[in-house]
């Protein structure tokens, strides 16, 4: 603050912060400390214990020590925060680590307070040339959107835990948990997912999220996924996410509208190629538009995509069949 006033004359800058990563700009490597006798240990119990279970232990990639944890943030101050805010809601084919700092697994387990990381990035941005959208941008992720996750879980977690608003309980096929499901993106990110354990929030909200809300996936199933994939999971941060945020099963009790969109979102963020998958994608998004009419035309910030639909409502007609084709192929495949 500056008296009264935010610092830079507003309190967000999330509007300067959707940027595609241009072509020849690459992000710096992720700290990856090297493994110890208690990894290599850990890593061989879960591989004799549980050589079923999805993914892969042996690329073991994060700090398990606080000396690492602070190492890996001063990496990231140094190397990652100046491009922060400028690509934080970008995608890219080859990788998910980009500009983020990866802190999420390191705060949640305690190798990392939120408060040192708030004062770290403050401290850095003084004395080095950080724009104001990356320095905010970064403070509103941990500041903001964890600490409200936080009470969200606190204070409506039990109701969101049990809802289902569209009342959605398809299964997750087993094509999905192996990344085989014919849509680049989706299989590219899981397949990564497997190795790391870990993708940004982007990809999980509007990549992820966004397709198995068109596939009318159970919010429980998708719950249960995410908790099982991710190396940052915790009910108390995955049931705000998944059932508020991605999914809208609680009905909009901390979003005001379901977070979907047509390939087109993903096409302008990132480098993923056109193909068969946007075709595919696109009708997925208009039939859902289509059966929910009524709740997409009451919002303001939806109507536009209900007006769209009615004006091109033959040349969207097709895509809805070939989309309804390939979901009735999709749902006949095996589950786990």
């Amino acid at each position: 603050m500056e008296g009264p006033s935010p610092v830079g004359g507003k309190y967000s800058f999330d509007n300067e912060n959707r940027k595609k990563i241009p072509k020849g700009l690459s992000a710096p490597s992720l700290f990856r400390p090297p493994k110890n006798s208690y990894t290599e240990e850990v890593i061989a119990e879960v591989e004799n214990e549980f050589p079923d279970a999805i993914g892969d232990a042996a690329p073991f990639l994060y700090p398990t020590t606080h000396a690492e944890a602070h190492k890996a943030l001063r990496l990231f101050l140094k190397d990652k925060l100046a491009l922060f805010g400028d690509y934080q809601d970008a995608i890219q084919k080859e990788e998910s680590f980009l500009f983020h700092s990866v802190l999420s697994p390191l705060m949640n387990t305690g190798l990392l307070t939120p408060q040192e990381v708030i004062h770290a990035a403050i401290n850095h941005a003084q004395k080095h040339s950080v724009s104001l959208n990356s320095l905010e941008g970064f403070l509103r992720q941990i500041m903001g959107w964890r600490e409200f996750v936080r009470a969200s879980y606190l204070l409506k977690g039990s109701f969101q835990r049990s809802s289902n608003f569209f009342h959605h309980h398809e299964k997750i096929p087993k094509r999905f948990w192996e990344g085989s499901v014919g849509i680049l993106p989706i299989d590219t990110i899981i397949k990564r997912i497997l190795k790391t354990g870990y993708c940004n929030h982007i990809e999980r909200l509007m990549v992820l999220g966004n397709f198995l809300l068109l596939t009318e996936t159970s919010p429980h199933e998708i719950y249960k996924w995410f908790m099982g994939h991710f190396v940052d999971a915790y009910d108390w941060v995955m049931v705000p996410n998944v059932y508020g945020m991605s999914q809208y099963a609680d009905g909009g009790t901390i979003v005001t509208k379901p977070y979907v969109s047509s390939s087109n979102y993903i096409i302008k963020m990132s480098n993923y190629p056109k193909g068969e998958w946007t075709e595919i994608w696109d009708g997925l998004f208009w039939r859902f538009l289509q059966k929910h009419h009524s709740l997409f035309s009451s919002n303001y910030r939806t109507l536009s995509l209900i007006q769209i639909l009615k004006k091109n409502e033959s040349s969207i007609f097709p895509k809805i069949q070939k989309a309804e084709v390939w979901l009735t192929d999709y749902r006949s495949s095996s589950t786990y």
